[in-house]
């Protein structure tokens, strides 16, 4: 049975931003502006104002701490609690944000390209990771996805019935995937592999398909229409 994790003081988001964004054509994704603000405000922003989140943790290059210290403190957040540089995969910058949140029971681990998370979202996941301990975000995937060997045939056509893409947030205990950091040393492409790969149950809940991760300049048009659309929204609701 796994504890709370609505106890005070307790959740950790660990905000990863630490790529190279070798794919973004000379542009650094996390410091782009984007519907007003930084890339990585946006996300931030998200988790400054979901109420279960007690701290966060900005995992950033060794090159942008000064920037993200600047960020930060222009932004007045509030609950950034730690600042610290990434490692050479992601998974080590993930360990590295797992030592800057020490003492936290439960960890968010959100990644900082993706600036379309809500609040009801990180909540989801929250209320998902009572179950088994690890839960992460996914949608159904929409298009037929084929496997293929290295000569480009086809060899298998899943259903896409349980075929799920996933993103973050993915929540844990922290005692969980401190573990499975400490026993998985090969490269993998997301904590929850990590977790998996140690015995433990995964829960998927449902994402979002407009919480897309940055990883391409076009993908910067497709949420910067995203982010107008629902800070109109906002406003409309406000008036």
């Amino acid at each position: 049975m796994t504890k709370n994790v609505n106890n005070p003081q307790r959740v950790a988001a660990i905000v990863v931003a630490a790529g190279a964004s070798r794919r973004m054509s000379g542009v650094d994704k996390v410091f782009v502006q984007v519907a007003g603000k930084p890339l990585l405000a946006h996300s931030v922003h998200i988790l400054e104002g979901t109420p279960e989140v007690n701290s966060i943790v900005l995992v950033l290059t060794s090159e942008n701490m000064d920037r993200g210290r600047e960020l930060a403190a222009a932004q007045g957040w509030r609950k950034v609690s730690a600042i610290c540089a990434g490692g050479a995969r992601r998974q080590d910058s993930v360990r590295h944000g797992l030592l800057a949140a020490a003492g936290a029971e439960w960890v968010v681990i959100h990644d900082g390209a993706r600036p379309c998370v809500d609040v009801a979202l990180v909540q989801r996941g929250l209320d998902a990771a009572k179950e088994t301990g690890a839960a992460i975000a996914a949608v159904q995937v929409k298009d037929t996805i084929k496997v293929v060997n290295r000569k480009m045939d086809v060899t298998e056509t899943p259903s896409r019935d349980r075929l799920w893409a996933v993103q973050t947030p993915q929540v844990f205990q922290a005692a969980l995937l401190q573990r499975a950091h400490e026993t998985v040393k090969e490269d993998v492409t997301d904590d929850a592999s990590m977790v998996e790969r140690i015995g433990s149950k995964v829960k998927v809940f449902q994402g979002s398909y407009e919480n897309i991760k940055v990883t391409t300049p076009e993908d910067l048009a497709v949420v910067e229409l995203l982010l107008q659309r629902r800070g109109a929204a906002k406003a409309g609701a406000a008036r």
